[in-house]
């Protein structure tokens, strides 16, 4: 993975939140993580950021809606987009790439799984 790279981590499970922020610190991203839709897309909006890793149910904002305005209101200039749920990935993969997002990750997910879609998503850029 590249360092140096800005991420927000948006995800309502603090679990998760630990996980990802030692793993992506540790691979030299500089992290930001939220714990829920609203503040991730404050957060968005008010910096620029490489990648977004949106968990899809959240407090006051899901991440597919999330996702869709990063995408709308900040167009060319927007994030790379990882949608991570806990749904069928199969069912949900459509409506994440009209939210905006360009990769799906199913929970639970291993790190190399992880490492793949990040892969992906950057290179896309």
């Amino acid at each position: 993975m590249e360092s140096g790279k800005r991420i927000l981590i948006a995800d309502d499970d603090p679990d998760i939140i630990d996980l990802l922020e030692l793993y992506f610190a540790g691979a030299g991203f500089l992290v930001t993580a939220k714990v829920n839709g609203k503040d991730a897309l404050q957060a968005a909006e008010a910096e620029k950021f490489d990648l977004v890793l949106l968990d899809v149910m959240m407090p006051y904002i899901d991440g597919y809606h999330v996702a869709s305005e990063i995408s709308s209101r900040l167009g060319t200039e927007a994030p790379k987009i990882i949608i991570m749920t806990s749904r069928d990935t199969a069912s949900e993969k459509g409506i994440a790439l009209l939210s905006g997002a360009c990769e799906v990750l199913q929970k639970p997910f291993s790190l190399d799984e992880l490492d793949a879609k990040i892969k992906s998503a950057l290179e896309s850029r």
